[in-house]
């Protein structure tokens, strides 16, 4: 998969877990970046991206993502 596929699939989850069909995602971006989203939402999306790509983030891992691009290269590095 090429990080642009990923970030059109992101996209995607993104928005429908925060419903708003104006975010679009990058590397950078981060919760401070994207309004709700708080803890309780960040699960949400944790588990709808875990869904979307038919794999699990560790805990450690998902206490450690400071922005988007983080997660996509977890994504990445085991769709390989």
């Amino acid at each position: 998969m090429m990080r642009n596929e990923l970030y059109d699939r992101l996209n995607t989850v993104f928005r429908d877990v925060f419903d708003d069909e104006t975010i679009t995602v990058t590397d950078s971006t981060s919760a401070s970046d994207i309004e709700g989203w708080d803890s309780l939402s960040h699960i949400d999306l944790v588990v709808a991206v875990e869904t979307e790509f038919n794999m699990k983030f560790s805990m450690g891992e998902t206490t450690k993502l400071h922005n988007v691009g983080e997660m996509a290269d977890i994504i990445l590095e085991r769709s390989r």
